[in-house]
């Protein structure tokens, strides 16, 4: 991270920026699309909204390629990771794009080299009290 990352605005609120949902798009991504291309697959093809607070996470044919696509009050943010080695664990699917919604946890995995279907995870338990 270099320090004009570190001091400028838009990187720290980036960073505190937190998804209401993460979809996987499954199937293989061509990494030429840019936000509007991006786009159109999240609107056209998906049928999903673009301006919610979800993060649309978008993979290509190599596994090597990432981008996570989402909105921000007045504008899009698109994050891009290339790996120098290994390939990420893209859960296997058809071509034709779905959407695959995951748990933020999920994407952590997927982001640290680990298959987002993990089958050894915790589950979240809900109805809880204190006595």
């Amino acid at each position: 991270m270099t320090t004009r990352q570190k001091t400028s605005p838009h990187f720290k609120a980036a960073k505190m920026l937190s998804p209401t949902q993460v979809y996987l798009v499954t199937g293989i991504t061509d990494m030429r699309k840019s936000i509007n291309g991006l786009l159109a697959i999240v609107d056209n093809e998906l049928s999903l909204d673009s301006l919610s607070k979800a993060w649309f996470v978008f993979c290509n044919r190599g596994r090597d390629k990432l981008k996570i696509l989402f909105w921000d009050t007045n504008g899009f943010w698109l994050y891009y990771s290339r790996l120098e080695q290994g390939r990420f664990q893209w859960p296997q699917y058809d071509e034709t794009p779905c959407a695959m919604h995951i748990e933020e946890r999920q994407l952590q995995w997927l982001l640290s080299g680990l298959p987002v279907t993990n089958s050894t995870k915790h589950h979240r338990l809900t109805g809880l009290s204190v006595m």
